[in-house]
């Protein structure tokens, strides 16, 4: 438990209420200051000021030079150049390497600096953006800098939030706000926060406003993107904040005219900066290597220098014996005269380094990088967007590439819901093929319906006739289904009806609906209207039973004109088919249909309904008024309530929505796949969607066993408990399955903190109050059992440890006094079971743990990551990452600021990747191979010569040959081979994405590789230095080339004719420019040699031209040429041999090779016993974006507005007065009436925790209301409005609405107006216990059943479906009629707390409560379920 018990003090600590802002008042926030270095303190409150770049104007200098000379080859260079700077010792100028070396240090240096500019622009740009701010009793327009802690902001709809804020007032009815967080957590689906209540009431104008003194204290900064704890201070009272009440900095307000909020969090402690990571120094692993080759190469130098100079000291010493006479010339003592020996030849053999080099190499990848920019194959022209290399020293890493994260949202897919097809009674319809040349009626079908939108693309004459026919009962519920069963609200705009929706997937069967001629025109808190086709209808909703993740559809309750009362319900096809009356021949087909759309990866949902007899209705809504009255276990009775209703269900189809997917992305992927990389999505989005995404994307196959958390916990825990041997660091987890098994692995980032707890800094707790990672509430029996597992996971992972450690089976670490920690092992098991897998999908997961993977898998695989994603919620990972990819998307270009590379387009991945990674690859490597060749064949023959000069460190080289061999004699052919070069073509790439391999396991360059090239070079020196020896020796004479000048001139002439032909022999690729660059320095050798060597110069200075005519004494003699000949060829023909007999053996070989890449031609084997999930056949491709909340708050009318004859809720004398200096003329506006909303959600108030943990065991979900699905408002819920409006009022659509006068059941109410504290009690007053609450003993068997899930980890094949299909669905049929009357009897109850007090629903200062007639008011339905069966799960 040690584990766990470090995890909850570090959380308890972490979560200290020690953060307090007070609002409009600087002064007492800058009181606050912490400690940074010894007694320094500095303001504890960060601005709201960011900066992302790396460097300043100061620190650029010194910060980036220290980075530079991070390379060890500037560190050799720099230490080299010292020397020269010493005459004793030095054998060249130092200034011959000094500019080189400043050159390089630019050129790196100034791309750093052009990188910066950019992030320093973008910086620039964000906080310099305006908002409006309190300054004295007005708003003012000021720059987001200016921004602190505490400060009041007034935001407006399509305003980005510019800090953490607490949302204190809307304009929206009960001061709700709708945000768009796309550029948070990549979902484009709109979420609501509310004000707390007693903000809501009290803060009804700017002059209140303005005087507003609450303080908040809170949690510290952190980097947790769903959880919030604090509470607002204010009058002497407290009330409870969460995440619910918060608005994060970068998100969008939509549909929300006018909010105001207060700052809590500025600048780097806003959660959207903390988990944005820093920038770090990415380097390629050619250049690690490279760093770790100049060090090996060194220590060869100081070798060779030593050995040399030992000979020095021995010749020195024999000289003085033999030549006493010459004493003289020798100053200094043997000793002293080899100590300078020594660093004169570490000076002359420094070149065996060359700094051209690398300074070639700095044009290589600047000139890669253009190539990639200039591709017009990876322009996009929709967006003027080409491709564009940011950082240019990673274009060969782009080569090399195994694991590619992914972000979904805006990256994979375009988050476009497309109306695809739909089944109707068992016949499928899909879209009708585009035709021309036809009438205008047949070309748009739509035309007699002038509601019709005209971008619905689907359309099929067939089923347009049967709607029309008005014959079919089917296809008429289905439509009228769709046009009714949702909660969309609808606006009219230009006389236009503008659909505003939760989710792109309720808009677009909306929009269907409207199409086919089944408009939805108006809804009021208890009514809907629907305009069928031509005809208006208005129904009566008698009780709307809201989507969430476990229930998984959505039902509606409603009395038509005619006065029946029909069910309709839409949702995933494991729960629908379980409720139908029966399974015939239609149920059938629509099965096919649905296994049809699932291959054809798109999001389906079914849709059933029934029709409810009086009698029935009666006894269900006299049942369901009493479960929603409970304080205690409210949300489990409303569940089986629900459960009770939809039963018996009559199918009428399904419907097929398409997410597009980007252009592309599926043949990218598959290629990809092909060039053994391996994908993995990343998303903040729900895991249905993701899957379904994966399928669409072909991540995930039909024929895959895909690992769930529960069965990733089943392996390690079956192995575990089996296996004594577990998790060592050699891979025996792949013994658990044969290679031949194809695996998926999908997990969330809740399962992720569960399971790797040392990689969080800011660990979550495992006991809450609220569950921050799911969509919604659970039941308290799966709340406890969650913990349960939790609390397991640590045990589990804690014995293994220590089973470990006891066995010596775990992996050692340097030290071999130690082992590696628990964390390490489990880290380490949990990365080698994900690599086993073709696909990994990590869902709910939260920028930083996006980061946190990728760090991870760096970790444990050593392996190049690349990282791509369009939003700010991706940044960190993309940081994180070797390479990082934006993509100029739709969520703005934070992504691509932070990027490496920037690409239009997901699908122009492959090309980046797949042409010029693999090219660039190839290039660097060739170049590097053949530089150092090149180097060591014509330098190594200044050691040969060293025997022959006495050990006296002269070059036997020319100087000018030495200064031009690298920059002029030998630059263009190698430039050519790192621009140019090619092994296949683009396209030929692309055909054959299994070459990537060869970067990705380091076959081009790598230690074997360099021998080979030391010992070609070095071959190549001892013929050419040794055959011109042998033949000159004792000669004499005109022909003769003994002598110093013409022998140096005859092996620098074989070894530029050496390596020249060596350069024709490996370019694979010839053009002109080949052809060009080798003349053109064979002409430049000639021009150079034959100026430095003739009269004029050596008359002006002997001593730095002193080869007079030693050039035209070796090219005027045939002899003299035919031994550079002869050295040519013994340099070249051997080599040539050896590589084709090579390849003559090797050519067999193919088949082998192909085989051992890792294709998709993986055989496929039933999955093993005890991870089989369900009996199913067919999989469910059921996938729906809609969040928990919104019914209720159409229900309670909590999201509706007012028309301006009631609503009192005006925020008199709001003037915004604007700076001149920031101009953007926004006109004098006043607070808009409560406005209708479009979207729902369930109201929340406050109540603050319970502590017992045995009342409110793990998390209290159950008992909460959700917040975009996520996280809990409240702890303690006992809301006014019932679900089931009070009274039926039969309204209309809105434009033919007349003012809204409350009917006279709500007098009452209005007489007596809760006041603030019943709205809102204070934290310190006694509480109810929590509705929906239940103890572990109020659920036992399936507490008990779930609790042995853990202990089958060997089950047989046979039992797990028994287990799966448990607790059958009850089938009720029989309902008590109710009495037809307009307003509908419900169950009175005085109010007697804040839970019967109808706040929710009032004014900024008066608004009349919504009541049930008699003036009882009814807490409102609570959509909750209890746990499924878990063959539905």
């Amino acid at each position: 438990m040690g584990s766990l018990v470090y995890r909850e003090d570090l959380e308890e600590k972490n979560s200290a209420f020690t953060w307090e802002v007070k609002a409009n008042n600087r002064a007492y926030n800058n009181q606050f200051k912490e400690k940074t270095f010894l007694c320094w303190q500095r303001k504890k409150y960060k601005g709201n000021i960011i900066h992302t770049a790396k460097y300043n104007f100061f620190s650029f200098l010194p910060l980036n030079l220290y980075e530079q000379f991070h390379r060890m080859s500037n560190l050799y260079f720099l230490l080299v150049i010292i020397l020269q700077g010493i005459p004793d010792i030095s054998t060249l100028p130092w200034f011959t390497l000094f500019t080189p070396l400043v050159c390089l240090l630019v050129i790196r240096g100034t791309r750093d600096l052009v990188d910066d500019i950019g992030r320093h622009r973008s910086d620039r740009a964000i906080n310099n953006r305006p908002c409006q701010m309190l300054v004295g009793k007005s708003f003012l327009w000021k720059k987001w800098k200016n921004l602190c802690v505490g400060d009041l902001v007034c935001l407006h709809k399509d305003n980005i939030t510019p800090a953490d804020m607490l949302l204190l007032a809307s304009t929206e009815p009960s001061s709700l706000c709708y945000v768009e967080t796309a550029d948070i957590d990549g979902e484009t689906n709109l979420k609501f926060r509310q004000a707390p209540m007693v903000t809501h009431h009290e803060l009804t104008n700017v002059r209140k406003i303005a005087s507003f003194q609450g303080k908040v204290v809170c949690e510290e900064p952190n980097s947790r993107m769903h959880h919030f704890v604090g509470c607002l201070e204010w009058e002497g009272k407290k009330y409870p904040l969460d995440i619910g009440n918060i608005l994060l900095r970068g998100c969008k307000i939509r549909n929300t005219d006018t909010c105001y909020g207060m700052v809590i969090y500025a600048g780097f402690d806003t959660k959207i900066m903390r988990n944005c990571g820093k920038i770090h120094l990415k380097r390629t692993k050619i250049d690690c290597l490279m760093n770790r080759l100049v060090v090996l190469i060194f220590m060869s130098l100081v070798l060779i220098s030593m050995a040399l100079t030992l000979g020095f000291w021995y010749k020195v010493t024999e000289f003085k014996a033999k030549h006493h006479y010459v004493s003289e010339v020798h100053v200094y003592s043997v000793a002293t005269e080899s100590f300078f020996i020594f660093w004169g030849f570490l000076i002359l053999l420094s070149v065996m380094v060359p700094m051209a080099m690398f300074i070639i190499a700095e044009f290589i990848y600047l000139g890669n990088s253009i190539f990639i920019s200039w591709d017009v194959q990876m322009y996009n022209a929709p967006q003027d967007m080409p491709a564009k290399a940011r950082n240019t020293s990673l274009n060969d890493q782009l080569g090399q590439v195994e694991y590619i994260f992914s972000d979904k949202t805006g990256t994979l897919t375009e988050n476009i819901m497309t109306f695809k097809k739909c089944c109707i009674n068992g016949i499928i319809y899909g879209s009708d093929p585009p035709r021309t040349g036809l009438p205008p009626l047949q070309e748009n079908p739509y035309l007699w319906n002038k509601f019709a939108d005209g971008k619905l693309l689907f359309r099929n004459a067939r089923l347009l006739r049967a709607v029309l026919g008005k014959k079919d009962r089917t296809v008429q519920e289905f439509w009228r289904l769709l046009a009714i069963c949702h909660t969309v609200m609808v606006q009219e705009k230009d006389n236009q009806l503008l659909y505003e929706a939760a989710s792109p997937d309720e808009e677009a069967l909306v929009t269907a609906a409207r199409n086919f001629g089944y408009v939805f025109l108006a809804r009021t808190q208890d009514s809907i209207t629907v305009m069928e086709l031509g005809e208006k209808r208005v129904y009566q909703v008698l009780a709307m039973m809201d989507f969430n993740s476990i229930r998984k559809r959505m039902s509606v309750l409603v009395r038509n004109p005619e006065g029946s009362i029909y069910l309709y319900t839409k949702g995933a096809d494991t729960v629908i088919f379980d409720r139908l009356y029966k399974k015939g021949v239609i149920e059938w087909s629509t099965e096919e249909a649905l296994a049809s759309f699932a291959q054809q990866t798109l999001r389906t949902l079914c849709l059933a309904y029934k029709r409810v007899d009086e009698d029935s209705y009666e006894e269900w809504h006299h049942r369901h008024q009493e479960a929603s009255i409970l304080l205690q276990n409210r949300a489990h009775a409303l569940h089986q309530v629900y459960e009770e209703m939809e039963q018996s269900l009559q199918l009428l189809g399904a419907t097929a929505i398409e997410d597009k997917l980007q252009d592309g992305v599926l043949e990218t992927i598959q290629c990809l796949k092909q060039g053994n990389i391996k994908v993995w999505v990343l998303t903040g989005d729900k895991q249905e969607t993701a899957v379904n995404i994966g399928f669409a994307c072909q991540l995930l196959s039909e024929d895959m066993l895909i690992l769930e958390e529960k069965e990733i916990v089943q392996i390690l825990e079956a192995y575990w408990e089996n296996n004594n041997n577990v998790l060592n660091s050699k891979g025996c987890l792949k013994n658990l399955f044969l290679p031949q098994v194809k695996m998926a692995m999908v997990i969330n980032g809740e399962f992720l903190d569960q399971l790797l707890l040392s990689l969080r800094k800011e660990p979550r707790a495992l006991v809450q109050s609220v569950n921050v990672d799911t969509e919604s509430w659970q039941e308290p029996e799966e709340q406890r059992t969650n913990f349960l597992q939790a609390r397991r996971i640590s045990l589990m992972w804690r014995t293994l440890g220590t089973q470990l450690r006891s066995t010596g089976l775990g992996p050692q670490s340097k030290d071999s006094d130690t082992q590696e920690s628990p964390e390490v092992q489990r880290e380490r098991a949990f990365v080698e079971l994900a690599s086993r897998c073709q696909a990994v999908i990590c869902c709910r997961v939260t920028p930083k743990q996006k980061a946190l993977i990728v760090a991870l898998v760096k970790k444990y695989q050593n392996v190049v990551t690349l990282a791509i994603g369009d939003g700010a919620n991706d940044v960190n990972m993309i940081k994180t990452a070797d390479i990082g990819v934006g993509l100029a998307g739709q969520e703005g270009m934070q992504a691509v600021q932070s990027s490496d590379y920037v690409l239009a387009q997901f699908c122009f991945l492959r090309r980046l990747l797949l042409v010029h990674g693999r090219w660039c690859y190839m290039r660097v490597c060739k170049f590097l191979r053949y530089f150092i060749y090149k180097t060591l064949a014509s330098m190594m023959v200044q050691i040969w010569f060293a025997f022959y000069s006495g050990f006296t460190a002269q070059p036997l080289y020319e100087g000018w040959f030495l200064a031009l061999y690298n920059l002029l004699y030998t630059t263009l052919p190698v430039l050519y081979i790192g621009l140019f070069e090619q092994d296949v073509s683009a396209e030929r790439s692309l055909e054959l994405p299994e070459l990537y391999v060869a970067g990705q396991k380091d076959k081009l360059f790598n230690y074997w590789i360099f021998l080979q090239a030391i010992a070609h070079g070095m071959a190549t020196s001892l013929i050419n230095f040794f055959m011109t020896l042998w033949i000159s020796h004792d000669t004499a004479g005109p022909l003769s080339f003994s002598d110093y000048q013409s022998f140096s001139v005859v092996i620098a002439l074989s070894c530029l004719l050496s390596i020249t032909l060596e350069v024709i022999l490996i370019i694979k690729y010839w053009t002109v420019l080949s052809v060009l660059a080798i003349f053109f320095s064979l002409c430049f050798y000639m021009a150079v040699t034959w100026a430095s060597q003739s009269f004029q110069p050596f008359r002006i200075s002997p001593k730095t031209f002193p080869f007079l005519y030693a050039d035209r004494n070796v090219v005027f003699h045939p002899s003299i040429l035919l031994v550079v000949l002869l050295n040519v060829s013994l340099s070249t023909l051997p080599v040539l041999a050896l590589r084709i007999i090579y390849q003559a053996l090797k050519k067999p070989r193919p088949k082998e090779e192909k085989e051992e890449t890792p294709t998709e031609e993986v055989i496929t084997m039933e999955p093993l016993p005890y991870l089989q999930r369900e009996s199913r056949a067919r999989r469910s491709s059921y996938a729906f974006s809609h969040r928990e909340g919104y019914a209720d708050l159409i229900t309670q009318g909590t999201i509706l507005r007012r028309s301006p004859g009631v609503n009192s809720d005006i925020l008199s004398g709001h003037m915004i007065s604007s700076d001149e200096e920031l101009g953007p003329s926004i006109k004098e506006s006043t607070w808009y009436h409560r406005k209708m909303s479009f979207l729902g959600k369930k109201r929340h108030q406050h109540q603050g925790k319970v502590s017992s943990e045995d009342v409110q065991p793990a998390s209290m979900v159950s008992s909460s209301l959700t917040v975009e699905g996520k996280f809990s408002f409240a702890k303690n819920v006992a809301p006014s409005t019932n679900q089931q409006s009070g009274s039926f009022h039969e309204k209309l659509s809105m434009k033919q609405a007349g003012p809204y006068s409350p009917p006279e059941s709500l007098s009452a109410t209005k007489e007596r107006l809760p006041s603030p504290r019943e709205s809102q009690l204070p934290l310190s007053e006694s509480r109810p216990l929590p509705s929906g609450q239940s103890s572990l003993e109020s659920q036992p068997a399936s507490l008990k059943e779930k609790m042995t899930f853990w202990k089958m980890s060997l089950l047989s094949q046979k039992s797990w479906p028994c287990i799966w299909q448990k607790e059958p669905q009850p089938h009720k049929e029989g309902m008590a009629p109710l009495p037809n009357e307009t307003h509908p009897p419900v169950v009175g109850t005085p109010p007697s707390s804040r839970a019967e007090s109808s706040t929710s629903e009032q004014p900024m200062e008066v608004e009349p409560s919504l009541a049930v007639p008699g003036g009882s008011q009814v807490p409102p339905t609570l959509v909750r379920q209890s746990p499924l069966p878990h063959g539905e799960q």
